[in-house]
């Protein structure tokens, strides 16, 4: 069996189409479709329907898709195996929350001198958001910050839960307190991360559930930002345990004791079932697991 004909079927699987398989292949569309003709020959199978221009596996191309996965993951073990010093290359594409872009931010270089031939291309957005590109195979992999998710349409790669707590300056008259309520909380201006985004919506959706509302005076994605403005007074904010460790380490920043308060926020990569895990994805896989 003709393992570029395999490696043709795989592409062409993860596209739903034999045009884009080409362009990624780099082969002409004739090409595509004689490997795949070899391959439904050699196994005499019929592995597409291609009905009004769509492209759709049939019950043995998903079967034979299964065994074609596994087939390709031994081979790149043993190039792997083979090869222990070549370059893994290649482009990912990822979605990520606000907060998780300015965390993999700081540890980028030692992500680019791990890999050096990985280009990256990262996009802040909405859980909603980036299952909707995850589907459509517009990113290769989710990182979010949100409620627990489960869906068999997504392979878990790995999840974690994170702490979140209100913080503030040193000087803020909350700071000192052994017990405060969140009403007490929300007569402080307030700089949050943008409305419907991840843990901010799960913090309105708290809110709204004690019939509360915060009325933020700045309302942005950066984290980074937020907490510089917060640790000079000019507000209290909502965040990930790790989005302030730094400051509140250094202190600059305080958590306050809130008690009544709990948001679970779990920091969760995913990367759609279908999808076919080249060996650069596979090593952004596993630096995102460490992060």
């Amino acid at each position: 069996m003709d393992l570029r004909n395999l490696r043709t079927f795989l592409y062409v699987s993860e596209q739903c189409s034999f045009t884009k398989a080409a362009a990624r292949l780099g082969y002409s569309q004739s090409t595509v479709s004689f490997q795949i003709k070899q391959l439904e020959e050699e196994l005499d199978v019929r592995l597409f329907e291609r009905i009004h221009h769509t492209v759709k596996l049939t019950d043995q191309g998903r079967e034979v898709l299964r065994y074609a996965r596994r087939m390709d993951k031994l081979r790149a073990e043993l190039e792997r195996e083979l090869r222990e010093e070549k370059e893994v290359t290649g482009h990912v594409r990822l979605a990520m929350a606000d907060s998780l872009c300015t965390q993999f931010g700081r540890t980028f270089q030692d992500f680019w001198l791990r890999y050096p031939g990985i280009s990256l291309k990262i996009i802040a957005a909405g859980t909603e958001e980036m299952f909707r590109l995850l589907n459509h195979n517009e990113v290769d992999l989710v990182f979010t910050l949100d409620n627990h998710i489960y869906n068999t349409e997504y392979q878990l790669i790995r999840e974690e839960k994170i702490e979140t707590h209100f913080v503030a300056a040193p000087n803020c008259p909350l700071a000192g307190r052994e017990h405060v309520s969140v009403r007490e909380v929300l007569d402080y201006p307030f700089l949050l991360t943008e409305k419907g985004m991840s843990y901010r919506r799960l913090v309105d959706e708290q809110l709204a559930s004690r019939s509360l509302e915060v009325s933020p005076v700045l309302e942005m994605g950066n984290t980074e930002i937020i907490c510089q403005l917060a640790s000079r007074g000019a507000g209290c904010a909502f965040l990930p345990d790790y989005a302030t460790d730094e400051d509140v380490k250094a202190g600059r920043l305080v958590r306050l004791k809130v008690d009544d308060f709990t948001v679970e926020v779990w920091k969760q990569l995913f990367c759609h079932r279908d999808k076919w895990v080249s060996p650069h994805l596979q090593s952004v896989m596993a630096y995102c697991a460490g992060i």
